[in-house]
């Protein structure tokens, strides 16, 4: 399956809470996400939170979009990625 990162910004900050009201929050995402066939790997959040940087599992990038839609989440870019990892060449 294709990985994607999706590059998202939230000018007012992101506000999900490190607490059950959070995990919430995450099981909610998640469970839309499997509807369009997407999985949700992780996520880098800058350290203002105003900028995330979310890596996904998904059949396209329009199945993402459908899921961002879903969770009312921002989109800025989709882009096709792949692991680069630096103990491949030793």
């Amino acid at each position: 399956m294709p990985r994607f990162m999706v590059e998202r910004t939230f000018p007012e900050g992101l506000a999900i809470p490190q607490n059950d009201e959070g995990a919430k929050v995450c099981d909610i995402v998640v469970g839309n996400n499997g509807g369009d066939g997407v999985t949700w790997i992780h996520s880098y959040v800058t350290a203002d939170k105003k900028k995330t940087f979310c890596i996904y599992d998904a059949p396209n990038e329009a199945a993402i979009r459908a899921s961002a839609t879903k969770n009312e989440l921002p989109v800025d870019t989709i882009t096709q990625v792949s692991v680069l990892d630096p103990y491949f060449y030793h």
